[in-house]
């Protein structure tokens, strides 16, 4: 049974995630579909693609997911939609916001619809509302789907003003004992901005984006904006079966590229689905799958990746500043990043993930900056071993100033100061 040791599987992530060399502008398809990048917090798919493709500014990352043909076509970028778009935004994995090449829609979207026995990713928490109303939840769905045509031709700015648009748009269609009810402040943390109905409708967005129904829109000074697919792109999404089967197994693939070897049980992590969704999904690739051993433990990968994650590991970027959220960060067996249960913790919150330094694949640091002005001010954590040395080769941490440098400009900010610890 073959198993790799951590440097080969820290070097195997590393290319798949665009990030063992800086990439080019036409890589840029590549990169942001090889597993989607989170958009939450605001901006935190662009800081990805940063790390990938430096090149590439912040004027061109907009054209390239809200559009300017004309701008596109002068500057010689990938391929793009009808519209100009070759990047979309919409809620995906886990139910969060995800950009990704219009091109791979499926595979970030309805490839999560589930089966009739399996629930809706990240829906768990409508119960309380269904409960208050008395109403179960896919006759509710089936009442937004109506409605959210009209999406087709309006575009509304503003998540909460989305959420109580849609309730009103629904509450016609109610039973009229249930009108008020619906109408009633919501139980769930704002009752002075949120209706039943619309904490309702914020649950079913997930469901109503893997169907191409909603997707978000350009971002504005007073909040995003959301339209529908065909809206925002002139085209539906493939919901057909074969289409779907199909971007079903484009999914396993990009996480088993990205992420192997695996196990089922992060694949649904990953996704932020039921058991049985992850199986099922992960059953239609099975054929194409290898089993290896990592710490004695059986994995898979794809055996198309064979030889790449049993290669010797090549570091030849050895030391990268990545930010929170980063695709890379999101691996569920997170020893692999690093083994201290205790460090971990420091990079994994609740809320507010910080960015870490990672050196040679590892994590060996945290890093966070804090805006005064126009202007920011940056910590650097490094962690040291039992011998109180540095984790990793110490001298390539001189080039973190370096770094932070770069990247500050490419949000268009200076640095105030730079601590490193």
């Amino acid at each position: 049974m073959n198993e790799p040791n951590l440097a080969q599987i820290r070097a195997f992530r590393l290319r798949a995630h665009h990030l063992d060399r800086t990439y080019a502008y036409e890589d840029i398809p590549e990169a942001v579909g090889a597993c989607g990048m989170q958009n939450t917090p605001p901006g935190a798919w662009e800081n990805a693609l940063y790390h990938r493709i430096p090149s590439c500014s912040l004027v061109q990352m907009e054209q390239l997911l809200y559009g300017d043909p004309k701008s596109l076509e002068n500057s010689g970028s990938p391929k793009a939609s009808e519209t100009g778009r070759m990047l979309l935004q919409a809620w995906s994995l886990r139910g969060a916001p995800f950009v990704f090449p219009v091109s791979e829609s499926g595979a970030f979207l309805s490839a999560l619809i589930p089966q009739t026995d399996e629930p809706w990713i990240y829906t768990r928490g409508i119960t309380l509302a269904l409960d208050y109303l008395g109403m179960e939840m896919e006759p509710l769905l089936e009442l937004l789907k109506q409605v959210m045509i009209r999406l087709d031709n309006a575009v509304i700015t503003g998540k909460n003003s989305l959420d109580q648009t849609l309730a009103e748009w629904m509450l016609p269609l109610l039973p009229k004992e249930k009108q008020a009810l619906w109408n009633q402040p919501s139980m769930y943390g704002e009752p002075d901005r949120q209706t039943v109905g619309g904490a309702v409708v914020s649950f079913l967005l997930r469901p109503c984006a893997f169907c191409g129904l909603v997707v978000f829109g350009r971002r504005l000074p007073e909040g995003p904006s959301f339209t529908s697919f065909r809206n925002w792109l002139g085209t539906s999404l493939p919901l057909e079966e074969a289409a779907r089967k199909k971007a079903q197994k484009a999914l396993v693939r990009k996480y088993l590229h990205c992420y192997g070897p695996a196990v089922p049980a992060m694949f649904a992590d990953w996704l932020g689905c039921s058991k049985e969704q992850a199986r099922r999904l992960w059953a239609a690739v099975s054929e194409e799958m290898e089993e290896v051993r990592v710490c004695g433990k059986r994995a898979w990968i794809l055996a198309a990746d064979h030889d790449s994650l049993f290669s010797v590991p090549d570091f030849s970027r050895p030391l990268l500043l990545l930010n929170g959220y980063d695709p890379y960060l999101d691996q569920r067996d997170r020893a692999v990043l690093q083994p201290d249960r205790t460090l971990q913790r420091k990079i994994w919150r609740t809320v507010s993930n910080p960015g870490a330094v990672i050196f040679q694949g590892k994590a060996v640091g945290i890093w966070a900056s804090r805006k005064k002005g126009s202007g920011l001010d940056v910590e650097v954590t490094l962690w040291k071993d039992a011998e109180g040395k540095l984790s990793e080769e110490a001298a390539l941490f001189r080039e973190l100033s370096g770094m932070v440098e770069e990247w500050s400009a490419f949000r268009g900010l200076s640095i105030r100061g730079i601590r490193i610890f």
